[in-house]
This record gives structure tokens, sequence and C-alpha cells, in this order.
């Protein structure tokens, strides 16, 4: 069954607030297969205004971050994927990173993630980031999941 959710479910999900939270809805999940978000990417994000002035690029860290967000609602809305209330997803890795284009004010980011065969207590995810049709970045995603203190 496929969900779509708009910003309130998401913020229910992701302990990430303002400037940190960066996906905006999610298309579509396919719980335990695939989810596809987005993220709209406007000018007045904070990381614009020092990269660079004069040529705004969103940075490959953030774009990286948006990714990594798209994953861990993924793992969150699937069932047996970790015990919701007894733990947390922490970013631990990224692996064959890959950024293709630009991605520039106006933009608007598909964000993609299908779950991969784990490592010992560590979740996996293939990801790609999308303007259009055209893929502007991938990586390998890895969320480790951590008891609640």
């Amino acid at each position: 069954m496929a969900l779509a959710l708009d910003i309130g479910p998401i913020l229910e999900r992701l302990p990430h607030r303002y400037p940190m939270l960066l996906i905006d809805r999610v298309v579509e999940v396919r719980p335990g297969r695939s989810i596809r978000a987005l993220k709209n990417v406007t000018y007045n994000e904070q990381f614009f205004s020092g990269h660079f002035p004069s040529r705004p690029l969103m940075p490959g860290v953030i774009v990286v971050e948006a990714l990594a967000q798209a994953a861990s609602l993924l793992a969150l809305l699937s069932p047996d994927s970790l015990p919701r209330e007894t733990a947390n997803l922490h970013f631990v890795g990224v692996d064959r990173a890959r950024f293709r284009k630009p991605v520039m004010p106006g933009d608007q980011l598909l964000l993609s993630a299908h779950p991969e065969p784990g490592l010992d207590g560590l979740l996996r995810f293939s990801t790609a980031a999308l303007v259009g049709k055209q893929e502007v970045a991938s990586a390998e995603i890895l969320l480790s999941v951590q008891p609640l203190d």
C-alpha cells in the first residue's frame, strides 16, 4: 500500500526542525520497499548566503542529509524495521556519494531511497536525488538503530 505524507506526519516522525528539516512532503512511501519525498530549494535557505553569494549552490553535504532524512522516514514507516517506541535512528555513514549536477534555488529535489541488505546492527539504503528527470546526486546511506536514553 502506498502512502503520501504532508508536513504534519513528517514532523511527528523526524526530530529535525528548521533549518535542518529538509523534507517538505512525501509523495509516496511503500513501507519496507521505497520512498519518494520532495525538498523545495529556495533562495532564502541559510546556506546560500555563503555558498556562494555570486552563484548560490546547495552544498553536497546538505543534499546527502536530505537523502538520509528520506531513508530515515522510510525506516520509521516500515513495519519491523525498528522498535519505534524504544529506539532512534542515527545517520552513521555515507558511501559511494556522487554529485552530478549543481542544485540551485528554484530546484525541487525528488529524493528516493530503497533498502539494501543491512550490515550487523545497521540499516543500509540506496538513495538518489533528482531535479526533473536528471539525477543530481546519489549515495549509499547507513543508519544505526540506537536505544532511547
